[in-house]
């Protein structure tokens, strides 16, 4: 599919320029279809920092979505929200949100396929119709699904703009001493699993707040309920 433009204004980057054009492709997929040549002005490859001019015809050549193989499949939803461009769902512990290997079926995507049908977007690839960030199998909450490529987008970028603030409920063995907390450890592989994560003088800054919601006891053990939130700061591995 070919998309054409004919630039209104003048002395502006050719990338800053797409950026607002309504066109459904984010900064990122703008700069690889750069980068793979597939954005031609004036019959030319362009550098992202080309500044267009009046008149000048862009040509953007991109890829219909891969028809999506997953398999629907009649799985229980907790719906909390939906509309014609998204749906959030509340995840339950034990569900994979979408496949990977050796994992094909019983995924939330699987779910959301079978209740979406056709109205997804397809920016995710085959295996993540919609997906557009997720959670570990053992863990609950909120997810976000996109039914169209103009929703993802947007919620895309306003997650990688750190516009998404998520907040955290954990129920950790232990009696935690102080009502509220932040940890500023950096977090890599761990050393004895590379399966795992860990504190690591190599790691990746990680900021994490917690405020205690709760201590419970019983004759076992202890446990401290929390209310966590990540430190989204740009340098933050989270």
């Amino acid at each position: 599919m070919i998309k054409e433009i004919i630039v209104a204004e003048e002395n502006v980057r050719l990338d800053a320029y797409l950026a607002k054009q309504d066109i459904e492709l984010s900064r990122s997929m703008i700069q690889k279809l750069l980068d793979d040549k597939k954005i031609i002005v004036n019959g030319k490859v362009e550098k992202p920092s080309y500044k267009v001019q009046i008149g000048d015809k862009i040509q953007i050549e991109i890829e219909p979505p891969k028809e999506v193989k997953l398999e629907p499949q009649e799985i229980p939803l907790d719906i909390i929200y939906e509309d014609e461009d998204l749906i959030v769902v509340n995840k339950q512990k034990g569900l994979v949100v979408h496949p990977g290997n050796g994992n094909m079926n019983g995924t939330l995507a699987n779910a959301i396929m079978a209740h979406c049908k056709d109205s997804l977007s397809g920016i995710g690839g085959e295996l993540r119709p919609g997906i557009v960030h997720r959670l570990d199998k053992d863990t609950s909450g909120l997810l976000m699904i996109a039914k169209n490529d103009k929703t993802h987008i947007a919620l895309s970028e306003q997650i990688k703009n750190r516009k998404v603030k998520k907040t955290y409920i954990a129920l950790v063995r232990g009696t935690i001493a102080e009502n509220e907390a932040t940890i500023n450890m950096p977090i890599g592989r761990s050393t004895k699993d590379r399966k795992k994560m860990a504190v690591t003088k190599t790691g990746k800054e990680a900021i994490t707040h917690f405020k205690v919601l709760n201590r419970y006891t019983t004759q076992k053990a202890s446990y401290t309920l929390l209310e966590v939130k990540i430190d989204t700061r740009k340098n933050s591995s989270n």
